[in-house]
Parts: structure tokens; C-alpha cells; sequence
């Protein structure tokens, strides 16, 4: 690819303050292509789907919304805070999810059998900075539970790196049973972006080779299901245009991110993940150019799980289960004080003080762990309910208990995550063709996308 080591140039020259300013850009084109398109959030803001929603102003569109169809006992409704998100091949496509809670767990393994999804990406912990980020719907190993009618076992439980944890999980419905494997990317800070980007990048060839040739979409979530999965979405497609040839003269991370934007509210949530996405382009061109096999050069050492894990349920922690509530926050509620800032922070924007997911109570930071054990030659298998589960990693955090108000009629301001205009004079000022950036010209709306076979066209 002749056009790739002068592309490769050009994001090495990118000044991180002007990436940054053309992220407003990104907000002000969002508004105008949504207007355009005629983007709707209609049924999330529906009363009954309210309380399904992590936060109230991430709703996903109308015109791309997950819709379930699988009939359950009790659980009849086809909302779910999903979107769907077409990939740069016509093979390719995302689902990308808020991270469950604990009354939409079943809902979830409703879309991942209804979709057959093989591969997840979790991008979050269970719990950041004290506060509930995703319902476990997963099992310690070698146990299992029955979420529903779904029945979940964890196979196996791996650790390639000390950034991601990998889970083969059997899932058994109506007598019929399948596998998803979970890539559990560890190492993404609350609030921040990963130190280097290696590690995500290599989680996702990961991915890929499990993927195979299968046409199912492929599963991405993180607590709002907008922010680090939209990164994640980016950068895989960015890899296959790559891959398949498509990266043109005119190619720009910005236009990728509008398209994600068009499927997915809000996806690529603040300036920082933004610049994150020019600063793994720029190691995945590079790498592209210096290997003919994986572009990633530690894939070997991936090869091999290091170290295997095991968890063991407490009763004590059990009976401590009421005391965890799902965290149902507004975006832009305030926070009293701020998360400390990484090591590389000094590059990066500071984050006022009145812009976070969760309320802030005071508490340290309290993460679930994944502590390296020997695999034993053989263990049996332990059934225990998906509430017991859920009750071994949240028993000490308290009752934080945080209740939704109806989303109908609230206005999202993200005041801190976009500087929002509709001005397309202001938009133009801001943006240059060298930043690789969007040529600052609204598109004309697309017709229906080709959806796979299943899909439904709203």
C-alpha cells in the first residue's frame, strides 16, 4: 500500500491540541447528520424501557436499536440499550451495548442467542471507582447459573497478559448449547484511556482469530456502551479497511468516527478517547508496515494462557448481595472529587469537576480482581444462582442505590463530553485536511443499510 507510509507521516506529525479542538467538530457534524437522517431515541424514553437504561441520556437510535425477538417467560419485551453498527466489509458488524444490569441480564443472553454471537469485548470492570460499571453475567470457574432460561457454565479462565482476562463460557437453551468466548480487557482507567494502546490492539486480533469466519456480529460493551466501545468499534474498523485494501487517499479517523456516531449515540465519548484513536492507528499502521504475518508483534507470547483462575463462592459474601443495587446515574451528574489522574495525564485534558457517570460517595476505588491459580487436574462442577454470583464481588461496597428519573423529555447536555454547535461555518474553521480529518461537508443520508440475514430494518 504505496499511500500508507505517507498516511503513517501525517499522524505522527498530528498536534494533540488540534486533534483535540477537531473533536468539537466531531460534536457539532453529529448534531447535523443526526438532524439530517432523522435520528430518533423514541423507544429508549419510552416509560417502560426508562429503568432498563444505565444512564438516562444514552439512549440507543431508532434506526439501528437491537431488537429482541426471542420469546422468554417474563421477559416479552424488544428493547434493549443495543445498537447495531455496520463494519467496513459487508461480513463485518458490531453490536454495541450498555454493560447489563441486573433486571436486563437475561435480556442480554436473549440477544446473544438470538444473534449467536460467538465473541464479547468487555471493555469495563464490574465495579470502577466504587461505583456498579456492569452486572456479572458470567460464573466463577467451573461453575455455573442459570440466568433465565439461559444456563451459563465457565469453561475456562484465562490470562494471556496481565491487561485481559479470556472466558469460554457454555451457554445451554432449550436443550441446545453453544460457546462465546469473552475478551475482558482489563486495563482501561474510569475516566482515562489506556497508557499505550498494544494492549487493546492485541486483544482485538484475538478476537478476530476467534471470530474466524463467523458472520455474527461481534459483541462490544462497556458501561454506558458508547465511549470505550466506540473506540474499540473504530479501531477494528480502521484495521479492516486496512486489511482489505480501503484505506484511500482521503482516509479520516474523523469520518469513521461519524459513521459509528450515526449508529450508535455518542460513540467516542470525550477528546482524550478521540486522540486515542490517532495514537493506535498510528502503532497499528506501524505495525502493519513492519510485519507481513500479525500485525502484532507479541501475539506469540499470547499463544499460551499463562496462568488460570479460579474463584470460590463465600456464603458470607452471598447474604451480602441486597446490599449492591445497580447504579442508575445521570452522565452529568457532579462528582465532589476527581479519580486520580495516570501517568500520562499531563498530555491529556483535565476533566472538570462537574462531569461524571456515577455520584461520588467518598469511597476508594474498588475493583474486582482476577488472581492467577494453577488449573486443577479435574473440579466439579458447582451450580449456584446468578445472584450469588453477583454477591461475591459486590458484598463491600454498601448500598449505593441510585434511582433513574423518566428520560422522557430530559434533554442530554454532556456539557464537558461535547462542545455541541450546528453552525457548519463554525465547523469549517476548525477543521484541516492535516489532521486527517472530515472534509467538513454533510453527506447526503444513505439509504437502509444491508443487514444480515435476521435483521430487522426500523
Amino acid at each position: 500500500m504505496e499511500l500508507l507510509p505517507s498516511l503513517l507521516s501525517t499522524l505522527k506529525a498530528v498536534d494533540p491540541q488540534a486533534v483535540k479542538e477537531e473533536y468539537s467538530v466531531v460534536c457539532s457534524q453529529t448534531l447535523v447528520l443526526k438532524s439530517k437522517l432523522g435520528l430518533t431515541c423514541e423507544v429508549g424514553a419510552i416509560q417502560e424501557n426508562v429503568k432498563k437504561n444505565r444512564y438516562k441520556d444514552v439512549l440507543p437510535y431508532d434506526q439501528s436499536r437491537v431488537v429482541l425477538s426471542l420469546p422468554v417467560a417474563d421477559c416479552d419485551s424488544d428493547y434493549i440499550n443495543a445498537s447495531f453498527i455496520q463494519g467496513a466489509t459487508k461480513n463485518r458488524s458490531y453490536i454495541a451495548s450498555q454493560g447489563p444490569l441486573s433486571s436486563t441480564v437475561t435480556d442480554f443472553w436473549r440477544m446473544i442467542w438470538q444473534y449467536d454471537v460467538k465473541v464479547i469485548v468487555m471493555a469495563c470492570r464490574e465495579v470502577e471507582m466504587g461505583k456498579k460499571k456492569c452486572q456479572c453475567y458470567w460464573t466463577p470457574l467451573h461453575q455455573s447459573a442459570a440466568f433465565g432460561p439461559f444456563t451459563v457454565c465457565n469453561e475456562e479462565e484465562a490470562s494471556p497478559t496481565d491487561q485481559m482476562a479470556v472466558r469460554t463460557l457454555r451457554v445451554t437453551y432449550n436443550q441446545d448449547t453453544r460457546s462465546v468466548v469473552q475478551y475482558h480487557f482489563l486495563s482501561w482507567p474510569d475516566h482515562d484511556v489506556p497508557s499505550e494502546a498494544q494492549g487493546i490492539l492485541s486483544l482485538l486480533e484475538l478476537a478476530r482469530t476467534t471470530q474466524g469466519t463467523h458472520t455474527s456480529p461481534l459483541l462490544v460493551h462497556c458501561s454506558a456502551g458508547c465511549g470505550r466501545t466506540g473506540v474499540i468499534c473504530a479501531l477494528d474498523y480502521i484495521h479492516d479497511l486496512l486489511v482489505t485494501k480501503q484505506i484511500a487517499a482521503d482516509f479520516s479517523i474523523m469520518k469513521v468516527v461519524l459513521e459509528l456516531r450515526t449508529q450508535r449515540t455518542t460513540a467516542v465519548q470525550t477528546k482524550d478517547q478521540y486522540l486515542f484513536i490517532f495514537r493506535a492507528v498510528t502503532s497499528m499502521f506501524e505495525c502493519f508496515l513492519c510485519t507481513s504475518g500479525p500485525l502484532y508483534s507479541n501475539l506469540s507470547e499470547l499463544q499460551k494462557p499463562k496462568t488460570k483462575t479460579t474463584r470460590r463462592t463465600s456464603t458470607t459474601n452471598r447474604l451480602s448481595q441486597a446490599a449492591m443495587n445497580d447504579t442508575y446515574a445521570v452522565v452529568n451528574k457532579s462528582k465532589h472529587s476527581q479519580p486520580k489522574p495516570s501517568a500520562n495525564a499531563a498530555t491529556r485534558s483535565p476533566s472538570p469537576p462537574s462531569h461524571h457517570y456515577d455520584n461520588n460517595l467518598g469511597e476508594a476505588a474498588l475493583y474486582s480482581t482476577i488472581k492467577p491459580r494453577a488449573k486443577r487436574a479435574s473440579m466439579p462442577i458447582h451450580t449456584a444462582s446468578a445472584n450469588e454470583m453477583d454477591g461475591e464481588r459486590c458484598a463491600s461496597l454498601g448500598n449505593n442505590d441510585f434511582h433513574l428519573t423518566s428520560a422522557q423529555g430530559a434533554a442530554s447536555t454532556d456539557s464537558e463530553y461535547e462542545v455541541l454547535s450546528s453552525s457548519d461555518a463554525q465547523a469549517s474553521s476548525v477543521c484541516s485536511p492535516g489532521h486527517l480529518g472530515f472534509n467538513c461537508r454533510v453527506q447526503k443520508p444513505r439509504g437502509p443499510r444491508d443487514l444480515p440475514a435476521g435483521w430487522r430494518q426500523l
